[in-house]
């Protein structure tokens, strides 16, 4: 059954932003995007081998805080998100008011941390944004000997919903002919990078972990989702990227709800410290 329901006129504002760059999208990737899978959390925290009240993390690449609140939530010892965009740390930090979490600037190849001052540190669907070589080099440098480095995304399984699958293909049917999607979590980056970590140098053990999750978001989340996209909206360009908002308005103006599988993808890899 679906509901006699009219979406408002949802208008982007131009923003001349370059791919990475997320100033101006800061309210509605806290506002929409999805959290990622506890199970994957607890996994993480298995491996780590002690309570998380024992542990000091770092969430790098922090954006809002989705993750970072995860984090926080399970009780470590002292927990510092480092972001490197004005918008989504100030977003971050208001968000997360209340939660023991320390904001600070800085970068995925600069943390401007200390040295073996984390038991964990981790990049949340923000990894492939970082000078590879640079960054592991980085945070090899802020793991103690027991920590994890965890890099992880959320991408959508859009073949689990027909009607993600039909938007999709309303999508790539007005992406430039040249395009080449960014890593989304089942592509780019993460298809080796199982084999660069453990070749880097840096890295004795590196552990693959997965859970699945569903989110149910009115169409007003849902679209609010696709507004928080960098990638696809620096492709298209502002009235492309509005024209394929406006489309998929009309294609879920009555839906009830949108169901979308979430598949929580993370590489564990343990430090090697000689």
């Amino acid at each position: 059954m679906t509901a006699a329901l009219k979406l408002e006129p949802l208008k982007i504002k131009p923003l001349a932003i370059k791919h990475g760059e997320f100033t101006g999208l800061a309210q509605d990737y806290s506002a929409y995007r999805p959290a990622y899978a506890e199970s994957v959390l607890d996994a993480i925290l298995g491996l780590l081998g002690r309570p998380a009240k024992a542990l000091n993390a770092a969430d790098v690449g922090a954006g809002t805080g989705i993750w970072t609140r995860m984090l926080a939530r399970r009780g470590f010892h002292s927990l510092t998100a480092v972001e490197p965009n004005d918008d989504m740390r100030t977003t971050g930090a208001r968000d997360s008011r209340g939660l023991p979490i320390a904001w600070v600037k800085g970068s995925g190849e600069k943390t401007g941390l200390a040295d073996d001052s984390a038991d964990l540190v981790s990049m949340a669907s923000s990894f492939h944004w970082v000078e590879f070589g640079v960054g592991t080099r980085e945070f090899h440098r802020l793991l103690r000997p027991r920590g994890r480095f965890v890099a992880l995304w959320n991408p959508r399984m859009i073949e689990a919903n027909p009607l993600l699958v039909e938007i999709e293909a309303m999508l790539n049917g007005m992406m430039p002919a040249n395009a080449k999607r960014v890593s989304s979590g089942r592509s780019g980056l993460t298809d080796t990078l199982n084999d660069q970590l453990w070749s880097c140098g840096l890295f004795d053990d590196v552990v693959y972990l997965e859970g699945r999750h569903v989110a149910r978001q009115t169409p007003q989340q849902y679209l609010g989702a696709w507004r928080s996209v960098n990638d696809v909206r620096v492709q298209l360009g502002t009235e492309k990227f509005q024209a394929f908002l406006d489309a998929v308005a009309r294609r879920i103006d009555g839906v009830d709800a949108i169901e979308t599988t979430y598949l929580t993808r993370a590489w564990a890899a343990r430090p090697r410290k000689d």
